[in-house]
Formats: structure tokens, sequence, C-alpha cells
């Protein structure tokens, strides 16, 4: 094979039980008005940290790419809140727990679109040097109280944990990479920021986090409509760039992976800005998982290997966005039954 191609040989995903929507209310840990905005089934709520489900997925992943440790060039792990440590170098601990050898490991930070941008960051890595054989790409987050509430932190996003991993190989693999693009535009960078001056701690400005109040004030200064047009340019420019490097058209995509964000969100940000039909898109099994930050890809990525949904020669794309703000998405072509 050429040396520029990059192969997916290995996912893997680890998800704590989901609470049904319904206990959620029953609970007060929300209400009858957002489960019915959102249409979230139910959401992971886990109590391990995210690293140690990135480790869970991790094994999973290299035992699906028959991946030992000197397979594995460089470890990344991509994550969107607190790890579990301060001062603490996750990535680290998920090499030497799933992997156990002395490759670079770093962590990625750039929230729910960290998985992708180390997917490219790591496909970078390989195609760099001829001799490297494999990459592992992880994320894990555990969203909880009182930094994060689940259901309240992002109006219209449910976030659940988890963990997921994904393997990399030039040699081989079930999919082939056909195209991988980025689009950024860091304008947006304040939405997650607003006007709140730099703290000297976590969680000074507000406990728990509020993206909402920062987003009202970008909207203020910037207005509603320049910022639903810088979404949705950004979105469509990295879709549509990546169909074309791939030389697919859009109705040859036998499905779309997409992120768990929700109904309403979905509705602007994918299913009417890229014209995409819901039943074919991973949202009906990420509605019932809560938005995974950095790992919603990988996710529904093995959703699909793990429930038999992929046939040689089809075609799909992961599509991902995330706050900073960035836009990937990776086509990739299914050679064998994974």
């Amino acid at each position: 094979m050429p040396a520029e191609e990059v192969f997916v040989s290995g996912v893997g995903l680890h998800l704590p039980p989901a609470m049904p929507a319904e206990e959620a209310v029953r609970q007060g840990l929300t209400d009858e008005w957002t489960v019915r905005r959102t249409r979230m089934r139910s959401v992971c709520v886990g109590t391990e940290a995210g690293p140690q489900m990135a480790v869970r997925a991790a094994r999973e992943a290299l035992r699906h790419a028959d991946a030992g440790p000197q397979d594995i060039d460089l470890v990344l792990h991509a994550s969107s809140y607190f790890q579990g440590y301060d001062l603490w170098a996750p990535a680290s601990y998920v090499q030497r727990e799933a992997v156990g050898n002395t490759c670079l490991s770093l962590a990625v930070e750039q929230l729910s679109n960290g998985g992708m941008a180390a997917f490219e960051l790591a496909v970078a890595y390989l195609r760099a040097d001829s001799r490297r054989h494999s990459a592992l790409v992880t994320t894990g987050d555990r969203f909880c109280l009182p930094g994060i509430d689940r259901w309240t932190t992002d109006p219209g996003t449910v976030l659940g944990d988890g963990g997921t991993a994904i393997v990399l190989s030039t040699e081989d693999g079930f999919a082939l990479l056909r195209s991988l693009v980025t689009v950024s535009d860091p304008t947006l960078e304040k939405m997650g920021r607003g006007d709140d001056p730099f703290a000297a701690t976590p969680l000074e400005t507000r406990t728990p986090v509020s993206v909402e109040e920062p987003r009202a004030r970008l909207v203020k200064e910037m207005g509603m409509s320049e910022l639903i047009d810088r979404l949705h340019t950004g979105q469509r420019a990295a879709f549509e760039q990546a169909l074309r490097e791939a030389d697919v058209k859009q109705e040859e995509l036998d499905w779309t992976v997409l992120p768990h964000l929700g109904r309403a969100k979905m509705d602007f940000q994918f299913f009417s800005a890229l014209d995409l039909d819901p039943e074919r898109t991973t949202w009906p099994w990420g509605s019932g998982v809560g938005h995974l930050g950095a790992g919603d890809m990988f996710a529904g990525l093995a959703h699909l290997t793990r429930t038999g949904a992929l046939r040689p020669g089809q075609t799909g794309a992961l599509v991902s966005a995330g706050g900073g703000f960035a836009w990937t998405v990776a086509v990739l072509e299914i050679l064998s039954a994974a």
C-alpha cells in the first residue's frame, strides 16, 4: 500500500449504564420540557473518571486491531472536562494501563472536536515517517457536579459519560481514510469565554459551569444572524471539502456519524444545514447515550461496528464540531467486515 494511506484497524467503546430520561425527571435532575426539547431518551451516567473509561475502550480497540505494544507509535488522549487529578498527564495513564510501551503520548484539548483533532494529528504523525505502524487515540469524560450539571450546563445538550478509542494503522484495517478536513473560525472562541475576566482557579467564575451566559454575550455583540452564518459556513465548508477530496457525492454516503446533541441543535447544525436524513445517521442511537464530549465520533463508529452495520464497499463520514470553533470531517471507505 502507498505510504500515505492510513487505515482504521480497531475501535473501542465503554459506556456506563444509561439513566432513562423519565428517571432523571423523577429524581428532579431535569424537567419534562428539557426532555421534550432535546428528545434524549436516556443518558449514560458513570462513576469512573474519564481516563479510566478511556483505558477500557483502548483495550477493546487494541484487541480489535490485533495490535500489541510494539505496534503503537503514538498515544493521544482527548477530553473536554476534568480528568480526575490536578497537574497530571492522563495520556500517560492511558499508555501505561492500556499499551505498556514507551512511545510518545500527549493530551489534546479542543472540547467536542478534541477526538477528531487528535485523529488528524495522529494521521499526520503516521504519514510523517514510513517506519511508524499505528497510533492509538482515546477520549474519556465524566460530567458531574459540582462543576458540571449534565442537563443544564449547555442548554440543548445533555452530557453523557464514557470512554472511546480508535487505532489508526499504516499497514491494514477494516476502513480506509479517504479524506480528512478541518476548518476553524477562532472568531467564535469568545462563545466559551464571554466578557468574563481570566480566573486564577478552576470554577472560580461560576459553579456549575454555564455555557449559556458567555454564548448570550457573543450573540449580543455579534448578532444572531452572523453567528448562525459562521456556524453553518464552517460546518458546510468542512463537509463539502471532505466529500470533494474523497471524490464522493453526498447521496453516495451510506451512513454518517454525528455528535449526540439535543434534537433542536441537531436540526439546526446538521440535519437542515447539511441536508442529512436523521435515520441514516447515528443520532437515533446517540440520543440514548448523551454527548460524550470529545468522543462522539469514535463512539458512533464503534456502535456501527458492534451492530454489524458496516459492509465492505460502503462509504461513510464522521462529521464533528467543537468550540473554538472547529469542524472536522473524515470520509471512510469500508474494506472488510469489522
